[in-house]
């Protein structure tokens, strides 16, 4: 074949871009902070750490709109072709299986916990005098409900999860009818069944924030609670952190569909939204069933 007929598919080069520091900076602080103000508030000390936090939240928040601005502005220019649209896929398939690594993770540790360090200290292996050595009257039960120092705390129910399960498995059925009226063209369904989606996504954080609220005030559950504690925290806190950010992005998707944007054959950022929400709603199913059930 002649070079002449040979096809050469445009590809966009975006002009480089100071978003990546602002947002490496932002998470920088963040950590830090976050670090810092779990220490100083365990200790009932004053510190800066929530400072850190706070402004590493604001900076975050400006490299967000300004990167989503910028990006946002070239896809309306129609400066995208089919090879960016490939690249964009890979990059969210690859960000949602870096995700699904950070929960395995997490989960692996409440596996360890439960399945392992917990019948170990109980005396499993023949090893009965290891619970007396370094816990003496030490029952391998889960929910571990006892910390070393002798602090009693309740295990949470699944009666308001479960409510909110509901409320999270809903709000991908009716994210799935957004979708379709988008392929579809029926922009006043898209607009419709989307407010309704992004509505249980704030219903279910406003339940969880309550289930904090319960858990330490009526059952003593707090960080302070053992391993027991510490994994139901970081388990739900880190998908609530998830779901929040699910969240930001339909709101997102939403004001962008009021201006009209989207159609059938472009609309890959509303699409990486909704395979992130579908994504975080399954690893509620799974947090729900081994958190909260078994």
């Amino acid at each position: 074949m002649s070079s002449g007929n040979t096809q050469h598919e445009k590809y966009y080069v975006p002009d480089s871009s100071i978003w990546p520091l602002v947002g490496a900076v932002a998470l920088g602080l963040i950590a830090y902070g976050a670090a810092h103000y779990v220490i100083e508030w365990s200790n009932q000390e004053a510190g800066f750490g929530h400072w850190f936090l706070l402004a590493g939240i604001v900076v975050l928040i400006v490299m967000l709109v300004g990167w989503f601005r910028d990006q946002i502005n070239e896809s309306q220019q129609g400066l995208y072709s089919a090879q960016m649209s490939r690249s964009y896929r890979q990059g969210m398939s690859w960000f949602i299986f870096s995700e699904v690594m950070f929960f395995l993770a997490f989960f692996g540790a409440l596996f360890y916990a439960r399945m392992i360090a917990v019948p170990w200290l109980g005396g499993a292996s023949n090893n009965v005098m290891t619970g007396e050595v370094l816990w003496p009257g030490f029952e391998a039960i889960w929910p571990l409900t006892t910390t070393p120092g002798g602090i009693e705390t309740q295990a949470m129910g699944w009666g308001l999860p479960l409510i909110n399960t509901l409320i999270l498995v809903t709000s991908s059925v009716t994210l799935h009818f957004a979708h379709h009226g988008l392929e579809h063209g029926k922009r006043g369904a898209l607009k419709l069944w989307l407010a309704i989606t992004i509505a249980l996504g704030l219903i279910f954080l406003s339940l969880q924030i309550y289930e904090y609220v319960h858990a330490y005030r009526d059952l003593g559950l707090t960080l302070q609670s053992g391993i027991y504690g510490n994994t139901f925290f970081m388990l739900t806190g880190f998908h609530g952190l998830h779901v929040t950010l699910g969240a930001i992005m339909l709101i997102v998707m939403f004001a962008r569909v009021l201006k009209g944007h989207f159609s059938k054959d472009n609309q890959f950022a509303f699409e990486a939204s909704v395979w992130y929400w579908h994504f975080v709603d399954v690893v509620w199913v799974i947090l729900f069933l081994f958190v909260y059930i078994l």
